[in-house]
């Protein structure tokens, strides 16, 4: 029984140098709880910001009902608003509807108008409105193509509206103002990016962007290096329409960005294309989801991207729930 007592003594030395070696070890940080960024679109001026928050949340609520599942308790959230701000750059900015243009501008009108035109032409080319119907919306005299012609564009945004159920005609031009201004004005990027930004720190994050807030959230993540977000959930995204990815160049995967999940209805006009290697080819890739059935009347709003069942699985699995 001897050789059996000093067996234990010394498996207690063992123990006793391991607990003493575990406490001296500096132990890992416990990871930071997650917090959850909604990013908004366009046409938000003038609404409560917590009333906007709450529909988002309780739209959430619902996917994730869905799952079987509930958002964590104690989840922090944050709702950057900056949709009066964008309302009032647009009315500094004067720059007009298409169908409120009858002259021809100077330069700056007529960028505005080519962009215009590149976009509602791809829009027309990939919902199947034909050369026809574009030109059945001409005046008879009028037939000059060109984005120089603005009734040329105002004749293809017409031809959507009347063959496209789900877009109307006030819908598309004020999406494609607001997306130009942003793109393409730096003092509207700055004050945009920066209510975004004030939302972000070095804290895991999840990111949540739709619409305009896909673009507004990309930019800041591509600028903001230092920033922790495992998951950026895109949806109803335009970012894949060209002239929208030519102005956001060079792109890139945003280096603070871990996974990047995008969904869209593939009746929503505004999110035209998938985020894929043939539209927006970034490494490591984005994943695309096309399945979401979008029940507002444009199939692209807010509450009917959330209360997607798949869309909200992968919100709640970035959030560890």
């Amino acid at each position: 029984m001897i050789w059996r007592s000093e067996f234990d003594r010394r498996e207690a030395l063992k123990l006793s140098w391991a607990a003493a070696l575990a406490a001296a070890l500096p132990r890992p940080a416990e990871a930071a709880p997650l917090k959850l960024v909604f990013v908004h679109g366009r046409g938000q001026a003038g609404l409560n910001k917590d009333d906007l928050k709450a529909t988002w949340l309780d739209t959430l609520s619902k996917g994730a009902a869905a799952n079987g599942k509930k958002l964590p308790d104690h989840l922090e959230v944050a709702f950057p608003y900056y949709g009066d701000v964008l309302e009032k750059f647009v009315q500094k900015s004067q720059l007009p509807l298409p169908s409120n243009i009858h002259t021809k501008g100077g330069a700056k009108q007529d960028d505005y108008l080519a962009f215009q035109a590149d976009v509602a032409t791809e829009i027309r080319l990939r919902t199947g409105v034909t050369d026809e119907e574009v030109n059945a919306e001409f005046s008879p005299e009028v037939r000059q193509r060109g984005p120089e012609n603005w009734e040329w564009v105002q004749a293809i945004i017409r031809a959507i509206d009347h063959h496209v159920p789900s877009v109307s005609q006030d819908f598309l031009e004020s999406f494609m103002r607001d997306v130009y201004l942003y793109a393409t004005n730096f003092a509207v990027q700055d004050a945009i990016d920066e209510i975004v930004t004030n939302d972000l720190t070095e804290q895991p994050t999840v990111v949540v962007g739709h619409s305009l807030g896909t673009v507004v959230a990309y930019h800041v993540l591509n600028s903001e290096k230092t920033l922790s977000v495992p998951l950026y959930v895109s949806v109803g995204s335009p970012l894949a329409i060209r002239e929208i990815t030519k102005q956001l160049r060079p792109i890139a995967h945003p280096s603070s960005v871990k996974d990047w999940y995008n969904a869209f209805d593939k009746r929503d006009v505004v999110a035209l294309n998938p985020l894929d290697p043939g539209n927006f080819p970034v490494q490591p890739p984005i994943v695309n989801y096309d399945g979401v059935d979008n029940q507002t009347s444009n199939r692209h709003g807010i509450v009917g991207y959330l209360n997607d069942k798949s869309v909200a699985a992968q919100i709640l699995q970035g959030l560890g729930a």
